[in-house]
């Protein structure tokens, strides 16, 4: 009772820190969490229809990641035409549209789409799409927290530093929130509905997901014309208005070290990704990280020598925390065919994660406040290994043991795994964000917020990387049949060795980078 009271309570505190400066970019960050509506039936989809492999979907992953480092060209390009940044949320809600029709057309007239294409190509064409959709508008939704967050009172007065700065953390906070929320929304909606309706029906509806992104920015313009009508009303000047509206911010010149670095780095990964080197993805990952180093290095010159060494040890630590691997679609294959967790299930087990990761951010806010980075990233990694080791014990039979003598199985346990494990799911990003947005230079928020989520989204390139050299180590196959005939047989005699080296991959890289830069933040 005691916990429900705390969690009421600072659900109702940090509803009155809302702002409605706040609302334009967490419509964008909504859109992206509803995204995950099609989530769980695009991964039966491609189980059921595509002859593809757990390592080549761990690869395909790598493709799909390597589009959020373009944040840095586009972020760049933000801070340089910021009046026209919107422009950016439309274009990219074009990308996701053209991925969402593509999936229409497989599930709904699969026979028109293969005399044009193979089922496996247009799926990939899809799957690389949509994610530069979601960058462009990411890259604009991190630029509109900043103006979302005032830097005056209602006279033009400015704010003081400590309210700005926990002002930019609620900011934040609300961002992943809003992500997570959008999650929640859809995720057990979304399991239940490809139960009872046909995936083609399901993508059709998804196709409002951009309509929403794009409503966020029609709703900024609202209000910023709201805001400047307030301020004159108060008797601010005109100057001031567009200083405050960060309409008159100094002007941004253009860093030919990003844009040419950015276009070193876009003809480095399409001239890679385009031949047949065997080792094409590693090459693009290590001078994908060389180039961003290089930039960064770059970009945050400018700041006092102590700024860059504790930005830097945050990234990097950050960095390392998100690109351990992880098990791949092999472990997934074998829930859904051995515990028999079907649509519905997962979608109940990803909303039951998703509510309860907004609950988490909640109750960690004030404690993500007082406590250094690092700190989170050891607590993190020794929650993440404990809360995997039920899954691990269900590979060796620990459903059918608590079965006979508890009286719970399979599904009662994923349940309670993911019970405990969820709040600290979206921790780790949240204070280097904030961090960014308090001690980057003004006129160049976009940038830094590009430029850094640039870095450490190679995490996940370098997690994908590292997740297809497991499942190659450890062979994991479902069946796929071919008209009727089986061409590649069920094997998931390995999956419990390759989820026990992840689980311990996971908590001790991450402690080790901690603990060897501990004293750079």
């Amino acid at each position: 009772m005691d916990l429900l009271k705390k969690c009421v309570g600072l659900f109702t505190h940090l509803a009155k820190e809302m702002r409605w400066s706040y609302v334009p970019p967490l419509m964008v960050y909504f859109a992206f969490g509803v995204s995950g509506f099609t989530s769980i039936i695009e991964s039966f989809y491609v189980k059921q229809e595509l002859a593809l492999s757990a390592d080549f979907l761990a690869a395909l992953s790598f493709w799909v990641i390597i589009p959020w480092s373009l944040k840095i060209p586009i972020g760049h390009m933000v801070d340089l035409f910021w009046r026209w940044k919107s422009t950016f949320v439309f274009i990219g809600a074009g990308f996701m549209t053209a991925s969402i029709l593509i999936m229409v057309g497989l599930t709904g007239n699969p026979q028109w789409m293969t005399a044009i294409w193979s089922l496996e190509k247009w799926y990939i064409l899809g799957a690389l799409l949509a994610p530069v959709g979601f960058v462009l508008q990411d890259v604009v939704a991190d630029a509109m927290t900043i103006e979302a967050v005032p830097t005056t009172d209602e006279n033009g007065n400015e704010l003081p530093e400590e309210q700005l700065r926990y002002m930019h953390v609620t900011m934040q906070t609300l961002g992943r929130i809003a992500i997570m929320g959008g999650i929640t929304l859809v995720s057990g909606i979304g399991g239940w509905l490809a139960s009872v309706y046909s995936y083609h029906w399901m993508y059709t509806i998804s196709l409002v997901v951009p309509l929403i992104s794009v409503s966020g920015v029609f709703l900024g313009f609202w209000f910023k014309n709201k805001q400047a009508k307030d301020l004159r009303f108060n008797g601010v000047e005109e100057s001031r208005i567009k200083e405050i509206l960060h309409e008159s911010q100094q002007k941004v010149t253009a860093n030919w070290w990003i844009l040419g670095g950015s276009a070193v780095y876009v003809v480095l990964v399409v001239g890679i990704g385009l031949s047949s080197f065997a080792l094409d993805k590693e090459v693009v990952f290590i001078g994908s990280l060389a180039i961003i180093g290089f930039l960064v290095k770059k970009l945050i010159q400018d700041l006092p020598k102590e700024k860059q060494t504790q930005l830097v040890a945050m990234a990097c630590i950050i960095f390392v925390f998100r690109a351990t691997p992880a098990s791949g679609a092999g472990a997934y294959w074998w829930q859904i065919d051995t515990l028999a967790f079907d649509e519905s299930f997962m979608g109940t087990l990803s909303q039951i994660a998703s509510v309860l990761s907004i609950i988490g951010m909640f109750m960690l806010r004030e404690w993500m406040q007082s406590r250094p980075m690092h700190y989170f990233v050891v607590f993190l990694s020794l929650i993440g290994f404990v809360l995997s080791l039920p899954t691990i014990g269900m590979y060796y039979g620990l459903h059918e043991w608590t079965a006979a003598n508890l009286g719970f199985g399979a599904k009662t346990i994923a349940i309670i795994d993911t019970v405990a494990g969820s709040p600290f799911g979206q921790v780790a990003m949240i204070p280097l964000l904030a961090w960014i947005a308090q001690e980057a230079p003004k006129h160049l928020k976009a940038t830094y917020f590009a430029v850094m989520a640039g870095f450490t989204n190679l995490t996940l390139s370098a997690s994908s990387l590292g997740t297809k050299y497991l499942n190659q180590i450890f062979t994991v196959t479902r069946e796929v049949r071919e008209n009727g005939v089986v061409i590649v047989s069920q094997d998931y005699s390995e999956v419990g060795s390759l989820m026990i080296t992840v689980a311990i991959l996971s908590l001790v890289i991450p402690i080790l980078v901690v603990y060897l830069l501990r004293k750079k933040i």
